[in-house]
């Protein structure tokens, strides 16, 4: 968890990246931006911090090594050298410019900052931040003018809107860092290019992401491989997927066998999941531990992507979020159609 309330801007620098695709170009600031209003000091850490709410952390990565990922080489100097924030901050938004070629990139003002004292996972580390505003809002700005009101609108930041955004605390150094991400502007490539392509980053190895791995593991196996090995309705697999989420919620530890006897339970299921996550780990180039601590955050987040729903044509949905049993499969000779017959007790 990140606790911003006694960090403290020390230096910024702002500049304004545009699209390389439609040749934009680069506007650089000569100088630190002067910060000497507390109100604005406040305002600017709201925006830049207020949005860092989970524990899903990163590290900065590269394929041969990481002193070649220039985010990690950049901001090396921030922390080894306080004199060279704008050198760096420049060098910073040049590369962020070569990697914004999707024709949708919106050009933006791009910060970078040197926070004080950010207190993460208990400990308190100093931390670049970089950001980028992509979106303006209109505000309206009322007023009075000899006894009457006027009403003129302004465009500007909405400083509860961080667009993108990323903390980059000075830990883990060896690992390439402790990196936090926001990224609130689009799903598409255009969105992605900020995580993979200007910070490129990989997921920390830790229980967030363990957690993670092994819902989508759970997940894909149901989805994927269980219907391809077994005769298995639809109505089979929502409930493991139903109880594949239930065993994260209600355990504080994972255990591979554990899950394998509680959710699985046939010795030969189990075996081909064994097979499958081998097959996942390796396609993916993750490990996924058989022992570790769940995180309450991450299947929060995951769980939304098991979806407990048999879709019936076009013209229903059933949702299934407890006893199976109570769910009947059959064929109608006189339709030629399938049925499921649903039993309960109450109406609402």
């Amino acid at each position: 968890m990140i606790l911003t309330d006694s960090s403290q801007i020390q230096q910024l620098c702002i500049h304004k990246v545009g699209n390389k695709y439609s040749d934009d170009g680069v506007y650089l600031s000569k100088s630190i931006t002067n910060i000497d209003n507390d109100s604005i000091d406040k305002v600017l850490i709201k925006y830049f911090l207020s949005s860092f709410v989970n524990d899903e952390f990163y590290n900065l990565h590269h394929e041969s090594h990481t002193k070649l990922n220039e985010v990690f080489s950049y901001v090396t100097e921030i922390f080894e050298h306080h004199n060279k924030v704008l050198e760096n901050s420049i060098h910073l938004a040049k590369h962020l410019y070569e990697q914004s070629t999707h024709p949708k990139i919106k050009a933006g003002e791009f910060y970078v900052a040197y926070f004080k004292d950010c207190l993460v996972e208990g400990e308190m580390f100093d931390a670049v931040g970089l950001f980028k505003s992509e979106n303006k809002d209109v505000f309206l700005k009322v007023h009075t003018s000899d006894g009457d009101f006027e009403v003129d609108s302004e465009e500007g930041i909405n400083i509860n809107k961080l667009d993108k955004g990323c903390l980059i605390f000075n830990t883990e150094k060896e690992k390439g860092y402790l990196v936090a991400i926001v990224d609130n502007s689009g799903k598409g490539y255009e969105a992605q290019y900020w995580k993979d392509d200007f910070l490129h980053v990989s997921p920390r190895n830790d229980d967030y992401h363990q957690t993670q791995n092994a819902l989508s593991l759970c997940k894909n196996f149901v989805v994927e491989r269980l219907s391809e090995s077994f005769d298995v309705s639809k109505a089979d697999q929502v409930d493991m997927l139903n109880k594949s989420v239930q065993f994260f919620k209600e355990n504080s530890t994972f255990n591979m066998d554990d899950f394998a006897s509680d959710v699985i339970q046939q010795p030969e299921v189990i075996a081909v999941f064994n097979d499958y996550k081998k097959q996942f780990a390796d396609d993916r180039d993750i490990d996924i531990y058989d022992e570790f601590n769940i995180s309450s955050e991450a299947v929060k987040k995951q769980q939304r992507i098991f979806k407990s729903i048999i879709k019936l044509d076009k013209n229903f949905h059933i949702y299934i979020h407890g006893n199976k049993e109570l769910i009947e499969k059959g064929y109608d000779d006189a339709k030629g159609m399938s049925f499921y017959k649903v039993f309960f007790k109450e109406e609402n």
